[in-house]
């Protein structure tokens, strides 16, 4: 959520302010650019060289730079941040924002600032109560600002009650979360189906195929870097979901698939299956490890169940269904008959005669064709790219 955003953090006064080195190294680890601006007294209790080496940015206390001269531009700083963090904001930053008083560097940033401001106090419980801050306070959410409530807990004067500030995990979340409220997928629930299936023919074979899944972990990761809600039912993979707000339902076979998938259909607002389900299953399945004693061995095979035929059969007006064909012969004529027969909005075709796409390959080309048969066809690109190609797809029929 945070990736590639320029994020200024102001650091005031306050021991609380330790919190700050911790609260930038998350915002990095998030993989956000990190800017820091200092006052004066804060460089009493956290020295500039610790959140400067945190955040691999120079950080600024004075409009002037009294080794070289230079003038740190405050009208730049608020130009160039996404978001801006005051984190701890004391009682007196506080009501210089709230009164527009700018005799330092962070509060003439504060005034040029153009993104959204978020201000996480930290104060003694009576300083937090008092009337003028809670007036400052209410004064700051009234001209927009976002004010991250101070928790509850013992306090450095000794004193136990509402003041100190939030924790930096806890500030990460909230503005994650006020993030997602802003995305085009917000409130949508997503459903996505990825990788192989497993049918064992006894407790050590199998019958599989060499999807990877990274095609449908892409699509669940963009449809969750575009607010919705995900839930990624994956198949055997050795993959991991950078996005730990996906929820991972792991299964083996096509049975298992099929069970996760109808008990999570109901609700979701998107399905995107892109899993490579087994069309056939041992009929039998040895208990025992089956042993090579004849020359031939006879294995009969069963259809497994049609996941996108049981979720088309379901799927309620508003819901978007879309499957994945891959196909060696007659592409579009298979694919054309699949979209039909199985009640897709659109379906994304492969083809095993492109090279460089499809299984295990980090890249993929697709063509996707909708219900009026309408046929889009995309160049071979990286499998992340192909998924934000899918999920504009999405958003065209949203709208």
């Amino acid at each position: 959520m945070l990736t590639n955003k320029n994020i200024l953090l102001g650091v005031c006064g306050s021991i609380a302010s330790y919190k700050s080195a911790s609260l930038t190294r998350l915002l990095i680890k998030a993989g956000a650019n990190v800017k820091i601006v200092m006052t004066s007294d804060a460089c009493n209790f956290i020295t500039p060289l610790t959140l400067s080496t945190l955040s691999k940015n120079l950080v600024l206390t004075e409009y002037f730079d009294p080794k070289t001269g230079n003038w740190n531009n405050h009208v730049e700083l608020g130009l160039w941040a996404d978001i801006f963090i005051i984190a701890p904001a004391t009682a007196n930053t506080l009501a210089k924002f709230a009164n527009g008083i700018c005799d330092n560097l962070l509060a003439a940033v504060y005034l040029s600032a153009k993104c959204p401001v978020y201000l996480a106090p930290a104060m003694d419980l009576d300083m937090w109560k008092h009337p003028a801050t809670q007036k400052n306070i209410n004064s700051l959410i009234s001209n927009g600002n976002f004010i991250i409530n101070p928790a509850y807990g013992e306090l450095a004067s000794g004193l136990t009650g509402d003041g100190r500030m939030a924790e930096p995990e806890e500030i990460i979340e909230l503005i994650s979360q006020e993030l997602k409220k802003k995305l085009p997928l917000a409130g949508k629930k997503a459903l996505v189906t990825a990788g192989p299936t497993y049918e064992a023919i006894d407790p050590v074979r199998f019958i599989g195929n060499h999807s990877s899944g990274k095609m449908g972990y892409a699509i669940a990761e963009e449809l969750s870097a575009l607010g919705a809600n995900v839930t990624l039912i994956s198949g055997p993979s050795a993959l991991k979901l950078v996005d730990k707000n996906i929820i991972r339902i792991d299964v083996t076979s096509a049975k298992e698939m099929l069970e996760a998938s109808v008990s999570n259909f109901p609700g979701t607002d998107i399905s995107i299956l892109s899993a490579a389900v087994a069309d056939y299953r041992p009929k039998e399945v040895s208990t025992l490890k089956i042993k090579k004693d004849s020359p031939a061995f006879e294995l009969e095979l069963v259809k497994t169940s049609d996941i996108l035929t049981t979720l088309g059969q379901k799927k309620k007006a508003g819901q978007i269904l879309v499957g994945f064909a891959l196909e060696t012969d007659n592409e579009v004529a298979n694919a054309i008959k699949k979209l039909e027969k199985k009640n897709l909005d659109f379906i994304v075709l492969n083809s095993l005669s492109d090279e460089g796409g499809a299984f295990k390959n980090d890249n993929n080309k697709i063509t996707i064709i909708d219900r009026d048969h309408h046929k889009e066809n995309f160049d071979l690109k990286p499998k992340n790219e192909v998924a934000i190609d899918i999920c504009k797809k999405i958003l065209d029929l949203l709208k």
